[in-house]
């Protein structure tokens, strides 16, 4: 890991939550992500499974967290396996958690090595009634690779035939949903790092260079400020390219004239930034570029005003969406005849806005929770509303990273987005 040793009273407040929402005499396991293989003898970059982290701030593979809190034996009541490290190991892989190192990481006094897990994990099961799974419950999501969680439902079917199984995922989800202190601190410095992400790119972007010249600059900076990295593959479009929502191929010219659409984030100790900013490859907006910038950004200023609690994110897109086909309709896209005449399947509204407003982020860049889920203070959401209008080569997206409060607090108002500010912040380094 690049970053800083976190203090472990974050994952020991954060398991003591978990704990108090198991039913009496239960038991709960999360193993961590898989290392996946690249090809030959490689794997892909390891990225830790949110849930465990959350927990322990354990960032390694083959790690297994047990909770067990009514267990006769206290020392058995949270454990947590890690890789027993040796030789090889040490000369091929590098360094692994000592036993000493994840107590002062997770604060769990009880570490094991793997190879103690099977007989250990029959004597919880055996004290237990209930054993609790951490299954992936994406609504909008389901892998066809299975988790280590996944394929342990088979053993536990197995050998525990009787036991009754639940769902730890709707209580991670409601736990991840209202972020600590200390996680919108570490959400914070994600937001700065893309802060000076942001600052190097208006140093940088000019006619002729290039979409991935401009994600190499992004990249130096996030490592350079020991960030794990993007928190999501960046989209650096130009032009048109700026009207396909998940363009990642990063590889045309900026043209004079274009607009550049930039929706990147850093990640930092596995927390995610989620930040999008639009400004000219020549440093100047043209009249009906600054027009219809001008209206996304009155949209998204207005509906970072009400992310507050009691609300929804369904709520908010209502909003969000008169305020829109207000703006198009100023910007000439259609008329209001032409509203009372759509057909309501196609609104012509979704032609130039296809996409809602806002979504949670945390541990995840789109994080635990879902458009029904009511806000509450701590939640944090980005809010980014856009305009995309391929036949006039204008793709315009704005967006913050927003904690939800009676006042909410925007963690990316020091990220220029006013026409003015970013003209004068390029006029004045070119």
């Amino acid at each position: 890991m690049k970053y800083p040793q976190l203090k472990s009273s974050l994952f020991e407040k954060n398991r003591k939550k978990a704990i108090n929402n198991l039913l009496l005499n239960s038991l709960a396991i999360i193993h961590s992500n898989d290392q996946m293989p690249r090809n030959g003898d490689q794997y892909h970059p390891f990225h830790q499974n949110p849930d465990l982290f959350y927990l322990t701030g354990i960032d390694q593979e083959k790690t297994i967290l047990t909770l067990c809190p009514n267990h006769p034996n206290k020392d058995l009541r949270v454990i947590l396996f890690i890789i027993e490290s040796n030789e090889k190991i040490a000369v091929w892989e590098g360094h692994k958690y000592t036993k000493e190192e994840a107590i002062k990481t997770s604060g769990i006094k009880t570490i094991k090595y793997l190879s103690d897990f099977e007989s250990t994990f029959r004597e919880l099961a055996i004290n237990t009634d209930n054993i609790y799974l951490n299954l992936n419950e994406n609504s909008k999501f389901k892998t066809d690779v299975a988790s280590a969680d996944e394929r342990f439902v088979d053993t536990l079917k197995k050998d525990f035939p009787t036991h009754e199984l639940k769902r730890l995922a709707p209580i991670m989800k409601r736990l991840r949903l209202r972020k600590e202190s200390e996680e919108i601190e570490l959400m914070q410095e994600a937001c700065d790092i893309t802060n000076k992400a942001f600052h190097r790119i208006l140093k940088f972007v000019k006619p002729n260079v290039t979409e991935y010249e401009v994600e190499a600059e992004i990249t130096h900076e996030f490592l350079w400020n020991r960030a794990n990295g993007h928190a999501y593959a960046p989209i650096i479009a130009s032009g048109k390219s700026a009207c396909v929502l998940h363009y990642i191929e990063n590889n045309k010219k900026c043209n004079d004239g274009d607009l550049l659409l930039m929706d990147f984030g850093a990640e930092y100790a596995n927390y995610a930034a989620d930040c999008t900013r639009t400004i000219p490859v020549n440093g100047k907006f043209t009249p009906r570029q600054k027009e219809c910038y001008e209206a996304v950004l009155r949209v998204m200023k207005k509906a970072t005003s009400w992310l507050t609690p009691g609300t929804t994110i369904n709520k908010v897109n209502e909003e969000v969406e008169k305020l829109c086909q207000e703006e198009h309709i100023k910007l000439g896209l259609y008329t209001q005849e032409d509203v009372n005449k759509q057909d309501p399947n196609k609104p012509l509204l979704k032609k130039y806005f296809p996409h809602g407003t806002c979504h949670f982020i945390g541990l995840d860049v789109h994080d635990v929770g879902d458009r029904t889920s009511i806000l509450e203070e701590g939640m944090i959401l980005t809010c980014e509303p856009g305009i995309y209008i391929p036949e006039e080569n204008i793709g315009i997206r704005i967006e913050n990273d927003i904690v939800v409060g009676l006042n909410p607090k925007d963690l990316m108002k020091n990220i220029p987005r006013e026409v003015e500010e970013i003209e004068q912040l390029m006029a004045k380094i070119k």
